[in-house]
């Protein structure tokens, strides 16, 4: 079985965190939080980085450090995991969902501008499926209208924009380290910034306002602590940022192996270009996902879910990311409406996240790919056979090819000997 995504450990990850448990160290608000967060602020080179137990908790905190209140506006793509969108509501405030570009499915720049009003505050770009949005862009539009700009960067960790590792170039990128991740600590996420305000508001944030955290507590010899804001209880523990450690040491060569093998993804696609294409690189990327996009030529032929179906029958697990936000019921319920975004709604139809992960090799995706290409094969060979049917009998081919659509196996041969029969009748009543 292919999954679309999964974790890669090995023996120094298991030993990163049985190391913890020999020595009898803390399993909370220990030495390993900090460890982590001084290892990635240095791996990207910002300046500090605040640990916490999810991306979610990441956005979240970023949006209240930055003071998103009621009626502040946020832009942010359409297209991402509804977490990216609400972030926004958990502080009161409205996204503002801007549409993507057709060919990378990052956030459409050019779009933003006149989106922005005198309610907005922030913008959250996504870096889709890993790869990095013309930062250079986004920054002229911050700097114009004095915004806060925050990278959704939970799919591009170990990727560079221009030379520089993501992460280390707006107000705030927040990260995830979900085991689909290319890295993982089981569940956990961190926010980076070069801005000592921001890195103080969200330490506070992160547990419960207390002016003192334990640690704190235990240097100065004293109980005493404040509670100055409202905070959370977002920390993440010892163990898990003790598997991040040691992922870490390995996320160039995850990275590096994920570039590989969506290289060798796109040349094993060269044939079928006429039919799927794979999104365009502009800029660096950390190869999270692999994604396909239907020609909308053939979107009717085929169709999406058809082929979702057909891979998953031959344990090819692929998935879809994502659904344009709005589109939930959540926010159908705020008044949103279909036809915001068009073409966000346009490629969503015609989108499919391929298997990428460390463990894959090359044989792997050759396997996948044949197997790909059978299905478009066969759906083109059933579509033509019931597109005779048609000319036949209208209700049989309108029941036969619902049925097809929704995952019914036809064998060519079973369509041609229906035909066949159904003509001859034909024939037979019109003698």
């Amino acid at each position: 079985m292919y999954p679309y995504g999964k974790q890669h450990t090995d023996e120094n990850d298991i030993k990163g965190i049985t190391d913890l448990f020999q020595n009898n160290q803390y399993l909370t608000c220990g030495n390993q939080v900090s460890l982590f967060e001084k290892e990635i602020s240095d791996y990207i080179s910002c300046k500090h980085a605040v640990a916490v137990n999810s991306c979610t908790s990441a956005l979240h905190l970023a949006c209240l450090a930055i003071g998103i209140s009621k009626d502040d506006e946020v832009i942010i793509p359409s297209i991402s995991f509804a977490a990216t969108s609400n972030c926004v509501l958990y502080c009161g405030g409205n996204p503002v969902f801007c549409d993507i570009e057709e060919d990378t499915m990052n956030i459409d720049i050019d779009k933003i501008e006149n989106l922005i009003t005198k309610k907005t505050k922030a913008i959250i770009c996504v870096d889709f499926a890993g790869q990095a949005c013309n930062y250079d862009k986004l920054i002229k539009l911050k700097n114009k209208y004095n915004l806060f700009i925050i990278e959704d960067a939970a799919h591009s960790i170990g990727g560079k924009y221009k030379n520089k590792y993501l992460g280390n170039i707006v107000d705030m990128a927040t990260f995830s380290f979900h085991p689909v991740k290319n890295m993982t600590t089981g569940e956990g996420g961190m926010i980076t910034t070069n801005n000592e305000s921001l890195y103080k508001k969200l330490k506070l944030l992160r547990s419960h306002g207390l002016s003192r955290d334990f640690n704190d507590r235990d240097k100065l010899c004293s109980h005493a602590y404040d509670i100055t804001c409202l905070g959370y209880n977002y920390r993440i523990p010892d163990i898990l940022c003790a598997l991040g450690r040691s992922q870490l040491k390995k996320l160039k060569m995850f990275v590096e192996k994920r570039h590989k093998l969506s290289q060798y993804y796109d040349n094993q696609l060269l044939e079928l270009l006429e039919y799927v294409s794979p999104l365009v690189q502009k800029y660096g990327s950390g190869h999270h996902l692999y994604i396909i996009k239907i020609n909308p030529k053939y979107k009717n032929i085929l169709i999406r879910d058809m082929i979702y179906k057909r891979l998953h029958a031959e344990d090819i697990k692929v998935n879809v990311h994502y659904k344009p936000i709005y589109l939930f019921k959540l926010y159908q319920d705020l008044g949103f409406k279909k036809g915001l975004c068009p073409i966000s709604e346009d490629v969503y139809e015609r989108i499919l996240s391929f298997p990428l992960y460390y463990e894959l090799n090359e044989n792997d995706i050759y396997i996948i790919i044949r197997k790909f290409k059978n299905i478009i094969s066969n759906i083109f060979k059933i579509n033509n056979l019931l597109n005779r049917l048609k000319e036949i009998d209208i209700k049989l081919f309108e029941y036969m090819y619902n049925e097809f659509i929704n995952g019914k196996e036809y064998c060519e041969f079973y369509l041609e000997d229906l035909i066949n029969e159904r003509g001859e009748s034909i024939a037979l009543r019109n003698i």
